[in-house]
């Protein structure tokens, strides 16, 4: 599916239904396949996944698109708002920017709030993946990158791209994902916007005190065994939010939703019903 906003064009999947609504984002160069081993296990819930332009995306923004951390929650609280979404649980795995929808003021529609081994605090990038950002600055450095993401050696090296999964991610994918940077002009371009946006230290620990603004329920998942998201933000941010819970995941490193597929969907089931939405199902045959 496809929706125009002010940025340009999003394309999203929605799996449709009467219950109640996710919208599940994804990191840095990826898309909705992020969720693939989790949305067929969220039976009666209609989860939504944008493929916003963090440099997976395969259609250009707007050369004037804003595409920092907050200008892109910004254009995901205009994706909620084009879609008439409300009651939202939003969902974050990896990229955690989508926290400053509460910075900026953007937090009316959410219901909740799913933090999945995602950046936090000062962590942004995560800091293996600060010396991605520096090769973005570069003339001709993302598309670098995506050739260095076709050499498996630099691929699957666990101090990088492959340390985000412990079963792996499938090469296939991996080549997907960055495809769009490798052929596009363009996409290189919204690719580094992004990529080399995070404001200083100072700013980014500043933002974070704001979230304690929030005050609906937020469930912290965090994998125990991450080499990007420090092991000691889960607590933090469980902490953080007034009415904020942390619950740890072991054999996994951040992309739970890869290594850890069942286990974060009976979580996020369970955090659903306890806060009051109830899955519909649809009518036997």
């Amino acid at each position: 599916m496809l929706i125009e906003l002010s940025s340009g064009t999003i394309e999203y999947e929605d799996t449709g239904g009467d219950g109640p609504v996710l919208v599940l984002t994804h990191g840095l160069p990826m898309d909705g396949r992020q969720w693939r081993k989790v949305v067929p296990l969220l039976d009666g819930y209609r989860c939504v996944l944008p493929t916003l332009p963090l440099g997976g995306h395969r259609r250009p923004m707007r050369p004037n698109a804003d595409l920092s951390h907050t200008g892109i929650a910004r254009l995901l609280d205009e994706f909620m708002e084009r879609l008439d979404l409300d009651d939202v649980t939003l969902v974050l795995n990896d990229w955690g920017g989508g926290q400053f929808m509460i910075t900026e003021g953007r937090a009316g529609r959410l219901g909740r709030l799913v933090l999945v081994a995602c950046e936090a605090f000062d962590n942004f990038p995560p800091g293996p993946a600060k010396a991605l950002s520096t090769v973005c600055r570069l003339p001709g450095g993302v598309r670098l990158l995506t050739r260095l993401m076709s050499v498996p050696a630099f691929r699957d090296h666990p101090r990088g791209y492959g340390g985000m999964s412990r079963r792996g991610l499938p090469p296939e994918l991996v080549a997907d994902w960055f495809g769009p940077a490798s052929r596009s002009k363009e996409i290189r371009r919204d690719f580094a916007k992004f990529a080399t946006s995070a404001p200083d230290r100072g700013t980014l620990l500043r933002w974070s005190e704001r979230l304690r603004a929030f005050d609906r329920p937020v469930l912290v998942v965090w994998a125990t065994e991450d080499r990007l998201m420090p092991r000691e933000h889960g607590p933090r941010l469980a902490e953080l939010y007034p009415r904020g819970r942390l619950v740890e995941i072991e054999d996994s490193s951040t992309l739970i939703p890869e290594d850890q597929p069942e286990r974060l969907a009976r979580l996020l089931v369970d955090f659903l019903m306890e806060t009051g939405a109830e899955p519909v199902r649809k009518p036997a045959d």
